[in-house]
């Protein structure tokens, strides 16, 4: 399932947008019946301060010739339309690619040139396309650009256009102001609580008359195989506040050697599926919260809440729901 043109654009920062009416504007004025990614990138390297001119500054690339390139390409283009121009097919596919990239890597809520760039450069058709264009494209820094975006970008003009999820979540405007630094786990910050966090702060109340199903849990938790707990009852009954318990043991120490130092986590699967409007974006995100469970150098438990939901979530015609991932 294709994701709606105009969901995609609604993504786009304001550079990007501006670009678009400016390929758009550029595709009419030459008479082509679609605007492709040439019109586009051709559009971005007319902005000195957007990423991808600055992003070719640092990578030595003459912006005057990649632009020369480009031209010659959109020459070629054939021409005569008298009505509106469409979109390619090439665009959707690059904004798609771009929001995965700006949602999940960079963890922002609009896309910047330099995530279309990276789009471009990291989708084989679209970079056998971008090629094709220019071969300058090849002397783009793409490792460089994909573990060291914000140092490449710096002192572009939208900086201040790519709200974090957080700051965005918040209703805070955080423009002209330098992003923070990252976290190492993006993710799991993003979509889960972190209950032994709570617990040392004294944020959970003592859980009373709930010992012996602790106990149990801590049983289950503590086997070599089949060691995944599922509490189940009526709503209200205190399941959740189980697994609080849980984590004031775990905090106060009195657990199993085997529980020691490790942290309890609850996924919130409304944060989760929010906003998953891209296709493949809400299975892309349980994927990195899986991995970075994986990567974590504590142990973590993590604890779904409402689970049964988990079935079907995200499954689309070709795709995985979340319980199959998991």
């Amino acid at each position: 399932m294709a994701t709606p043109l105009k969901t995609l654009i609604g993504k786009l920062n304001q550079t990007c947008r501006q670009a678009a009416e400016r390929a758009a504007s550029l595709c009419m004025a030459q008479g082509h019946y679609e605007v492709d990614l040439e019109h586009l990138f051709l559009a971005l390297l007319e902005k000195p301060a957007s990423d991808v001119s600055i992003i070719a500054r640092r990578c030595h690339i003459q912006a005057d010739a990649l632009e020369a390139d480009l031209k010659a390409e959109i020459d070629r283009f054939k021409n005569g339309n008298t009505r509106t121009p469409v979109f390619s097919a090439h665009l959707p596919k690059l904004f798609e690619h771009a929001w995965l990239i700006a949602s999940l890597d960079t963890q922002t809520t609009r896309i910047r040139s330099g995530h279309l760039l990276l789009a471009l450069l990291t989708e084989p058709d679209l970079a056998q396309l971008a090629r094709r264009g220019s071969p300058l494209f090849e002397s783009f820094r793409l490792d460089e650009l994909k573990h060291d975006f914000a140092a490449l970008t710096q002192g572009s003009e939208e900086a201040g256009q790519a709200v974090g999820f957080a700051d965005g979540a918040a209703g805070h405007d955080e423009a002209g102001k330098p992003a923070p630094a990252l976290s190492q786990t993006p993710a799991l910050d993003q979509y889960t609580t972190n209950l032994t966090e709570r617990a040392r702060e004294g944020k959970i109340d003592p859980v009373i008359g709930r010992d012996a199903e602790i106990r149990q849990m801590i049983d289950i938790l503590t086997r070599r195989r089949q060691n995944n707990p599922i509490l189940t009852g009526e709503a209200g009954v205190g399941k959740t506040a189980v697994v609080e318990g849980l984590a004031l043991r775990i905090v106060a120490d009195d657990v199993p050697p085997a529980l020691a130092g490790v942290t309890l986590r609850v996924l919130d699967m409304g944060l989760l599926q929010a906003g998953a409007s891209v296709k493949g974006e809400f299975e892309n995100r349980l994927k990195n919260v899986i991995d970075e469970v994986k990567k974590s150098p504590s142990p973590i438990i993590l604890f779904i809440d409402e689970a049964h939901t988990m079935i079907g979530a995200g499954g689309q015609a070709g795709q995985n729901d979340a319980a199959n991932l998991l």
